[in-house]
């Protein structure tokens, strides 16, 4: 009887034993796994401890304090997108546009996202949206137009300084459109079509001017070339005239006389080059001529 009590003991202490063991062991597993905390690349894990903030865990394996850490918030790391907005404006010069902006961002302090603010993306819609209306109060329809890029910098500039104490990284602004009312427009096309026909018009002038010049340049042109030609004729002339006087001053009316019987010579032998059988009649006179000439030419041999 007292053997069989002490082997139910034995068999009580033993099962006494394994249920603490099996305990242990998994108060050892769930300290492990509550301990251990693997945060995904795309993530940071913000950890509490009774309440408070205690850290923040980067991409990788972390390590925690069983029971007393907690996990409190897990806050994606990568680029965002505001919903587009689409809000009314008027510019410097009066009119009324509406803007449709949007913003990327991203979240580099997760600390102080969560505790500083509730809906960030409300917020930064709501910055946004009272910056553009801001910045497009100070230029001018045809700057917003044509200066779009300056006003996305400058957007981007005061919404970084705005969400700053937020731990938000703006990495991108863009004004993806900017509407007018019916009225402006067709106000505008107007604008624009008198503004073809002024650039039409001038076009035009340019080119009836153009042509002018350029026919005085041609009739300028052509006088100054007849200017040449009688010029060049005149000094011919004046030529002929001193190689005759030189003639005659070297030897005598006989040489100015040789040469006038020799052009008449020429001018009756080109007469006698003519087409077909004709007669030539030679007048007296040029008869002289050729006695003078080959006297002349007698006398010179």
């Amino acid at each position: 009887m007292n053997s069989q009590n002490s082997f139910e003991d034995l068999m009580l202490n033993l099962v006494s034993s394994n249920i603490v063991l099996i305990l242990l062991a998994i108060f050892i597993i769930v300290s492990i796994l509550l301990g251990v905390r693997i945060v995904p690349q795309s993530e940071k894990f913000v950890v509490e401890r009774f309440g408070r903030l205690r850290s923040v865990l980067g991409p990788g394996i972390n390590f925690v304090v069983p029971f007393l850490d907690r996990v409190r918030h897990k806050i994606s790391i990568l680029e965002r997108q505001l919903p587009l907005a689409s809000q009314d404006a008027i510019t410097a010069d009066n009119v009324l546009v509406q803007v449709e902006a949007s913003v990327f961002y991203r979240i580099t302090e997760p600390e102080k996202t969560v505790y500083r603010i509730r809906d960030v993306d409300a917020a930064i819609a709501t910055t946004v949206a009272g910056i553009v209306r801001s910045g497009i109060g100070e230029m001018e329809l045809d700057e917003v137009q044509s200066n779009r890029q300056q006003l996305i910098a400058k957007i981007k500039a005061q919404v970084e300084d705005a969400v700053d104490d937020w731990g938000i990284e703006v990495t991108r602004t863009e004004i993806l459109d900017v509407n007018l009312d019916q009225a402006t427009r067709d106000a505008m096309l107007q604008q624009l079509n008198a503004e073809r026909a002024r650039r039409a018009q001038v076009t035009d002038a340019e080119g009836s001017k153009r042509a002018v010049e350029l026919n005085a340049d041609a009739e300028l042109y052509a006088a100054e070339q007849a200017a040449k030609a009688r010029r060049v004729s005149a000094d011919a002339e004046a030529y002929a005239t001193e190689v005759v006087a030189k003639a005659i001053a070297e030897h005598g009316i006989a040489a100015a006389q040789y040469q006038v019987a020799l052009k008449q010579v020429e001018a009756l032998s080109e007469i006698g080059k003519g087409a077909g059988k004709q007669t030539v009649i030679i007048p007296s006179s040029a008869i002289d001529a050729f006695g003078d000439a080959f006297n002349l030419l007698k006398g010179k041999s």
